[in-house]
């Protein structure tokens, strides 16, 4: 195998075609010289003529004749191979999305998601599970979630990513809270009352904790839930104050008595991002199904 060209069975295959050094070679934009330099050599490899002059053709010998066929598919296999594989057809493929996201974020792009599959691709089934910092890595290595949504640091160099949208955090607590004053919240206040906090490390701290102490203060933290809708209800029925991402605030009003606010502190934005891996770069699934999210986190107000 060390010894054969691809190039000359390429070679082989047009002379066999056209009967015709001149022509094979006219047809491989080739020159002449170089096509009688490559039969040259295939009758090396073959042990045998190959193409014999007979009048103004050049015919097969029986053992070119033997070899043709099996030529002419490995060097379809080959091309096969080598082309594009069949695009993907949104409108008729019945492709299973699987997709690793939070409820907030998740409730924040499922009603536009859904109006675009319905009518971009209305047979593509969508499959939700949740995103677990310790594990999503995996998840998309094993290709058993096609993307994850969500905060992400550190990630390894096969895992590519790419911000959605930049998001901050609201005050939120129930109308009439003491706490508020002409709708604001003073730092004073904001420490005095206590807190919920969503949290899936099952500890009792986060971002707020940490600022809060650079200023020597201190919250209490009395409720710790998984899951940002068991926040509201918790909320709107006691003196519970709560950090919450911007994006939820329509949804929390519009359903609960709730009051937003902005925190009495400077925390950082943060940006919401998808990540998939580099395997799965150039899929064009793949590709259509970011490109289809990127569109939606676009139309969203935030």
């Amino acid at each position: 195998m060390g010894a054969i060209d691809l190039n000359l069975l390429v070679a082989f295959e047009a002379l066999y075609a056209s009967k015709s050094v001149t022509v094979a070679a006219q047809s491989l934009h080739v020159g002449q010289p170089a096509m009688s330099a490559s039969l040259g050599r295939l009758r090396s490899l073959f042990g045998d003529d190959l193409f014999v002059r007979v009048g103004r053709e050049m015919r097969p010998t029986a053992k070119a004749n033997a070899i043709a066929p099996q030529v002419t598919a490995a060097l379809d296999t080959i091309r096969v191979t080598l082309a594009d594989p069949q695009a993907f057809t949104p409108l008729s493929s019945q492709r299973v999305f699987t997709l690793a996201t939070s409820d907030y974020f998740a409730s924040l792009i499922l009603p536009k998601m859904l109006s675009a599959f319905k009518q971009q691709a209305p047979y593509i089934d969508l499959r939700l599970t949740t995103v677990e910092k310790e594990s999503f890595v995996e998840l998309i290595e094993g290709e058993i979630v096609d993307l994850a949504l969500g905060t992400f640091a550190n990630l390894p160099s096969h895992i590519l990513d790419e911000n959605l949208l930049i998001e901050r955090f609201l005050g939120v607590c129930r109308l009439n809270h003491p706490a508020l004053e002409n709708g604001k919240v003073s730092l004073e206040q904001f420490v005095a009352f206590p807190h919920a906090l969503f949290t899936l490390r099952r500890d009792a701290s986060g971002i707020i904790d940490q600022l809060l102490a650079e200023q020597g203060l201190q919250r209490r933290v009395a409720l710790t839930v998984p899951y940002w809708f068991a926040l509201p209800t918790a909320i709107a029925a006691s003196d519970l104050i709560a950090a919450i991402p911007s994006c939820l605030e329509q949804h929390f009003l519009q359903y609960y008595p709730l009051q937003v606010f902005e925190l009495p502190l400077e925390v950082p934005h943060w940006a919401i991002s998808m990540a998939w891996s580099k395997l799965s770069n150039r899929d064009s699934a793949n590709l259509w199904l970011r490109q289809t999210i990127q569109a939606v986190c676009q139309a969203i107000e935030i």
